[in-house]
């Protein structure tokens, strides 16, 4: 990669990395870390609003009736066009979330005053094909299509014999068994699972007398199972659907003064915003301050992260997790009580500490190798026989969810490759975890070179995949670990080369709706990954062309602009405040140390004062 200055001049690069990161230093917490923003959430609030018009009606009382009113009030202000609604308010239309908004509007009695509104909805929802519709779209994955219909057969739009039975017995056996037992919904649904399969039970009993007998003698024992699950919040993963699903359904069986229900609620009520919405999650704040802290180091900036340092020590779990039975060591999501260890956070975190080691005083390095060294391990014991990385837990493989991913993969090896070097008697472990890694990225690559991620997805993609976010972070772990010669590598930038978009940017499709051809996050991931030595001359030409459309996106202030980005197998949506802004900032920097050879001009990183948000 050499100079720019034909295509854009130096100046503009670092006026525009300059601005990106003044705008994100601007977002930091006064403690030093970044929180955030999720967007609201039609499905979301569907689901909150059903279950607190579900308690209301169980002995609840009248008290939720503002909140209900409220949530649908919103649910109609965000009706598209088709019909349909979407999970935010820049999303497609979908059949699981329009028929949870059709459920929530039945609960709550509504139904003559949004007469209108309900009549698009089934004709939406007609045309998506009704039952086998929604089916279709989750496949043999039972997780969230028995949530969608347990919430419509609550509402009396679709008869309980619909909903399948789920096991709830089987929360009572031990969690290092319920991996081998292929649970029809994935490991982090417990909670949904026991919940909705008493309703099942309780409102359409088995038939067999033996399946009778034996979820009467387990339903006290899984309840309590799910108690011990939940966190002090009140939600499960933080998350308003998986919440409101348990409540919703233990409140219609007469449980409405359960501990487990009693928590929920107040978990919903607390997290309403402001329009009537909620949430799809209370917050990522661990996942947006690695992803800054990442971002800010690009450029050789990780200094600027250190005040989030003791922030983020304290969010690693320290004990054997209650909801997955993890070892300590991870990290969550969030710092709340409902985060769970993952192997995407917890990657973010080790490489956030990596770059921040340089900053710290030998006393402090202490500590920080200390839970380092407590996070590598929890990473290596969590490996998968096939070489990836899942997400919450080892082993669990029946479903889809529960797999290896090539997103965690790649996070994982960059994790382990940044410290593999500083403990010498774990040298051997890590080459060998590491070489198991990329044989599993090299026979998840896809024939054409791209790689596809767990977690990201592009609403316009026809299948709603983001191939360009998982090809750019897989060729991530092979730039760190230097292996850009290699042929998945050098296949993997072909391929996201050839899918650049005429403007220079990426982000497949985006154009037809939102009025631009490429998105800021999937460019910026692009970007990133390509601006590395190594991948071949004829590229200089194609990455300036990135790079020059993040430039005029920061000085036309659309380097804010946010795009929904599923996760879930994109099957559920969602856009972050804090993507665009962390993301341009890693491409921008790692472009003036590529680009120009780290030439920053005086006071790049020096001329303003650490900014920090006022307390809210």
């Amino acid at each position: 990669m050499q100079d720019i200055s034909n295509s854009l001049h130096p100046d503009r690069l670092l006026a525009a990395y300059k601005t990106a990161r003044r705008d994100l230093l601007a977002e930091r917490e006064p403690s030093g870390h970044w929180v955030g923003e999720l967007s609201d959430s039609a499905l979301s609030t569907a689901t909150a609003t059903s279950a607190l018009a579900i308690v209301g009606k169980h002995g609840g009382g009248e008290r939720f009736a503002p909140l209900v009113q409220g949530g649908l009030a919103y649910l109609a202000g965000c009706q598209n066009a088709d019909g349909g609604w979407g999970d935010t308010d820049k999303s497609r239309s979908n059949i699981a979330t329009t028929m949870l908004v059709r459920a929530a509007l039945e609960l709550a009695g509504t139904a003559q005053r949004y007469g209108e509104l309900i009549r698009r909805a089934e004709a939406y929802i007609e045309g998506e094909g009704g039952l086998a519709g929604l089916r279709r779209r989750y496949g043999s994955d039972k997780t969230f299509a028995v949530p969608i219909l347990t919430n419509c057969a609550l509402a009396g739009l679709v008869p309980w014999g619909e909903v399948a039975q789920l096991p709830y017995e089987m929360a009572c056996l031990p969690h290092r068994v319920l991996g081998l037992v292929r649970l029809p919904v994935v490991s982090y649904a417990i909670p949904a699972l026991v919940a909705i399969g008493q309703a099942r039970w309780f409102h359409r009993p088995p038939r067999n007398p033996l399946r009778r007998w034996t979820g009467r003698l387990c339903a006290e024992k899984s309840l309590s199972v799910v108690g011990r699950m939940q966190p002090a919040s009140g939600g499960f993963l933080e998350a308003t659907p998986l919440t409101s699903f348990v409540v919703m359904s233990l409140a219609s069986i007469g449980q409405v003064e359960h501990a487990v229900v009693r928590e929920g609620v107040k978990f919903l009520v607390a997290s309403v915003r402001e329009n009537g919405s909620w949430p799809i999650d209370t917050n990522l704040a661990t996942w947006a301050t690695t992803l800054a802290a990442g971002a800010l180091d690009a450029a050789g900036g990780a200094d600027d992260a250190l005040p989030c340092l003791e922030w983020l020590l304290s969010c690693q779990h320290r004990k054997v997790h209650p909801f997955t039975s993890a070892a300590p060591g991870g990290w969550g999501w969030t710092d709340l009580s409902g985060a769970v260890p993952d192997a995407d956070d917890t990657p973010g975190a080790l490489l956030a500490l990596a770059a921040m080691r340089r900053g710290v005083d030998d006393d402090r390095r202490v500590d920080l190798d200390a839970a380092a060294a407590a996070g590598v391990d929890w990473l290596l014991k969590l490996q998968n026989g096939d070489g990836g990385w899942p997400t919450f837990c080892r082993g669990w493989g029946a479903l889809p969810f529960d797999r290896s991913g090539v997103d965690l993969t790649a996070h994982a090896l960059r994790a382990l490759h940044a410290w593999g070097d500083r403990w010498p008697e774990r040298t051997g472990v890590i080459d060998a975890a590491q070489r198991r890694g990329l044989e599993f990225l090299a026979r998840k690559q896809r024939d054409n070179g791209s790689w596809i991620p767990l977690w990201f997805g592009n609403q316009y993609d026809p299948a709603e995949e983001n191939p360009v976010y998982g090809t750019a972070r897989t060729l991530l772990a092979y730039r760190d670990l230097g292996l850009v010669s290699e042929q998945p590598a050098q296949r993997a930038v072909a391929w996201l080369m050839s899918s650049q978009n005429a403007d220079g940017g990426w982000g497949r499709g985006v154009g037809a709706e939102a009025g631009q051809t490429s998105s800021v996050e999937e460019t910026a991931v692009a970007v990133e990954a390509l601006l590395t030595d190594g991948w071949g001359p004829s590229l200089e030409g194609e990455v300036a062309q990135g790079v020059s459309w993040l430039v005029r996106a920061v000085e036309s202030g659309r380097h804010r602009e946010t795009t929904p980005i599923g996760f879930y197998f994109a099957r559920l949506w969602y856009y972050e405040r804090l993507y665009p802004v962390v993301f341009t900032v890693a491409a921008l920097g790692r472009a003036v140390q590529v680009l120009l050879r780290g030439q920053l001009t005086e006071g790049t990183r020096t001329d303003e004062p650490p900014t920090v948000r006022p307390p809210r």
